[in-house]
């Protein structure tokens, strides 16, 4: 993910000041992305895990944007199959942490967990041939 900010950083250079540019960066990475699909609910979730499934899916990564019905059955095999690629392998059971005091700390939520309500949505889109569109921000209530 620090690849594609630093790609951003570049890229927004040249029309700002470099501090300016990563400014810039970070309230895109804090951003929340909330995808939109006739055939299902919306979905939200934060802007750079948004942003890392949307370049699994060989788009630009830009939001907003949208994918046309026709491209979106390519996009979603892209994406599980860079999602089955990205999975972490399982920790053998007698694997001990080395340094953590705490034994209450939760996991990290993988990639894969996070994408599911997002591959549900282009699945069912796929199945009904509409169009998936994406913004920054929260629905409307």
């Amino acid at each position: 993910m620090l690849r594609y900010a630093l790609q951003d950083v570049r890229r927004a250079a040249g029309e700002q000041t470099p501090n300016q540019a990563v400014e810039s960066c970070r309230e895109y990475l804090k951003m929340l992305v909330t995808f939109r699909s006739k055939a299902w609910g919306n979905v939200t979730m934060f802007g750079d895990v948004a942003v890392t499934l949307l370049k699994m899916m060989g788009h630009s990564g830009t939001v907003p944007s949208a994918l046309l019905a026709r491209d979106i059955p390519p996009a979603l095999a892209r994406l599980k199959q860079a999602l089955a690629a990205a999975a972490p392998k399982p920790a053998a059971k007698d694997d001990k942490r080395t340094g953590d005091d705490d034994d209450d700390a939760q996991p990290p939520v993988a990639l894969g967990v996070r994408a599911y309500p997002l591959i549900e949505m282009l699945t069912a889109a796929a199945e009904q041939e509409c169009d998936v569109m994406w913004q920054a921000g929260e629905p409307p209530l």
